[in-house]
Parts: C-alpha cells; structure tokens; sequence
C-alpha cells in the first residue's frame, strides 16, 4: 500500500511535467558524509558554495561518472551525456577531466565507489541507474551530483520534490508511466491470443518491480495475467525465462539491470519458442525484442548533460534544476525480430509507429 502511494504520488507529479524538454538498496550516511564532512579536508565553506564553485570564469572541469554496470541502455546513456558536454565544448582531454567508475552490478563495488568519489572534489558528479544513484546521495555532500536512468526518484528518496529539488541533487528518470500503459494496450489490441504476460524480475530491484506492477495493473484492465519469473542475479535469467514457456503467450522485461545484462538469453528463448518478445527500452529492441514504446537513451543522456552544462558554464545550482522525464515516446518495432518470434507484423501496427524512418527498425 506504502508503494501504491509513492508510485501515485510520483505519477501525479510526472502528469505536472510532461513538455518539459527532456536501475538499489538505501545507502546508509556515514558519520562523516552526514555532516558534510567526506574525509578531504572539505569544510562548511566548501559545502555551501556547492554550485557556485562551479562559475563561468573556470577553464576546465574535472567530473567523475558511476555506472552500475554494462549495457546497451546505460552505456548509450553516458555517451549522449558526454556528447552534450562536447558540444558546450567541454572536450575530455583538453579541459575535462573525467573519473569513470562501473560497479559490475556489485553493491559492495557500487558503495565503494560512491566513497572514493566523496573523498575527492568535483565539479560534478553523475550516477547512471538507481544504485549508484542512491550511494553517491548518501556520499558525496561537496559537489553538485546528477542521476540518469532512475525509474522512480521519489521512491529512491533522491528527491522528495521533482520540480523542485533542493540540495545538491537533481538529473532525469527514464521512465514515462504512460510508455508502460501504451505498451500493454499495444499487446491487447494487437494480440488476442495472449492471455499471459510473463516478465522476468529481479524482485530485489525496486525501479524493477515498480514497473512490473503498472504494467500488471493495465493487463488487468484488459483481461490479461501477468506471471513473474524471478531472479537474483543473471547466471538465473535464462532458466527464469525458459520456465515461462508453456506458461506466457508473450515475455515482458523492464528496466531491470539484472535482466537487461542478460538480456540475449530472453531473446533466444523467445525465438527458439516463438514467443513475442517486449521490452522496456529502445536498445533491447535494438538487440533482437519485438516492441517497445520508448525513446533513446542517447537522448536520455543528453538531456542530462545539458543540466550538467548548466551547473559547470552557467552556475546554475543542481538542486533548482528539475527532474526531467521522456517526453517524445513512439512505437519502436524491429520486423527482424517479428519474423524470428512468429509475429505477424499488420498494416494497423505500422501505422502507429509515428517516426517509421528511425522507429520501424528492418
């Protein structure tokens, strides 16, 4: 009930944002990081000059990036990032300086980072998915700190005000609540066979489970069950998805780090079964699923290094920025993958696919 409350509330705050330009357990504060103090001799004065330190009159920058772990989706979303602060001419090598962590989906790792981040000083500093996201929000106190590809800020108590964050925190969720609900109408007018949608689920991931659960609640509407395949790590995706065959007419996955890492085996287990294959994101589409509706995650990342453009050349504090949420979403379909799973791809679902030239993928 708690989470139907916090997905309600953050739903209602989305629906305030839409036209605006645009994967985790809490970290614990450490003594030191809760009083602003991150073990570098940082001090008050540092602390509440967060975004002023960053002014217009500094000639290069130094930032320090942290990604939970490799995949098409958050890999495409640190290269739009880079790409943005490229073409505000911050160029790494010449006047950036840039610390790229990945934590390899370890939370041990992903926390460790977090903590060697805080004990240095940056100009800025990013997380890329909801884990690093959270740690570096306990961590780091002395620089302006940016997320990317978080399902649900409000939920991961990143933030408690989506237009207004405060502190030295903001960036953008990857999720439209309206792409899930458009994807499960899209399954029930153009599959009248499928009757159960299996997902594949890390219940241990809550961005995971928070799009499970809307996505469940719309098949519901339509007279169609969702069945859960779960898993705790990605060595366990492959059987997961094996067991839905015979049970799911189609498989859904979300933007479930764990499952999208190996995501292949879904893809194999949908084509050697001619199963419909749906997913989340644009990339997984890329990679061999059916259907999605979405968006780039280069976009997404773009996005947020115009934020962090903002922060480092035009000393805008971090906190006044808002988080920002996909607003262009289209149908994406790859007709390679329609052909692989036994999918007839009609006329009727062309047609919905606005941009047929970068979204109807051959």
């Amino acid at each position: 009930m708690k989470m139907r409350k916090k997905l309600s509330m953050f739903l209602a705050v989305t629906a305030l944002l839409v036209g605006v330009v645009g994967c985790g357990n809490n970290a614990a504060k450490t003594p030191d990081s809760a009083n602003g103090n991150t073990g570098n001799g940082g001090n008050a004065a540092e602390s509440s000059n967060e975004g002023k330190a960053n002014d217009t009159e500094k000639d290069s920058f130094k930032i320090a990036i942290s990604q939970y772990v490799e995949h098409p989706s958050l890999d495409a979303t640190r290269e739009g990032f880079m790409a943005a602060l490229k073409d505000a001419g911050l160029i790494e090598k010449e006047n950036l300086t840039v610390d790229y962590s990945n934590a390899q989906a370890d939370s041990t790792n992903n926390m460790s980072i977090a903590q060697k981040i805080a004990g240095e000083k940056y100009d800025l500093v990013l997380g890329i998915a909801t884990p690093p996201a959270i740690a570096l929000a306990g961590q780091v106190k002395n620089s302006p700190v940016l997320f990317a590809a978080v399902t649900d800020p409000l939920d991961a108590k990143l933030v408690d005000n989506l237009d207004k964050p405060g502190g030295n925190i903001s960036g953008a969720s990857d999720t439209n609540p309206e792409a899930i609900t458009k994807l499960m109408d899209f399954i029930s007018a153009n599959f009248k066979d499928v009757k159960n949608v299996g997902v594949v689920l890390n219940q241990g991931e809550p961005n995971a489970v928070i799009m499970a659960d809307i996505a469940e609640k719309q098949l519901e509407k339509n007279g169609i069950k969702m069945v859960r395949a779960t898993v705790t790590n990605t060595s366990e995706v492959k059987q997961a998805a094996e067991s839905l065959v015979g049970r799911a007419d189609a498989i859904y996955i979300t933007l479930d780090n764990t499952v999208v890492e190996a995501v292949n085996s879904v893809i194999q287990v949908a084509n050697d079964n001619d199963i419909p294959f749906f997913s989340a994101d644009r990339d997984t589409v890329e990679n061999g699923a059916f259907a999605t509706i979405g968006f780039k995650y280069y976009d997404h990342g773009y996005q947020v290094g115009q934020m962090a453009v903002e922060v480092l050349k035009n000393g805008k504090k971090v906190g006044d920025l808002k988080v920002t949420v996909p607003d262009k979403l289209d149908l994406i379909l790859n007709l390679k993958a329609a052909a692989e799973q036994g999918i007839e791809v009609t006329d009727a679902m062309k047609n919905e696919v606005q941009d047929q030239e970068n979204n109807l993928l051959q």
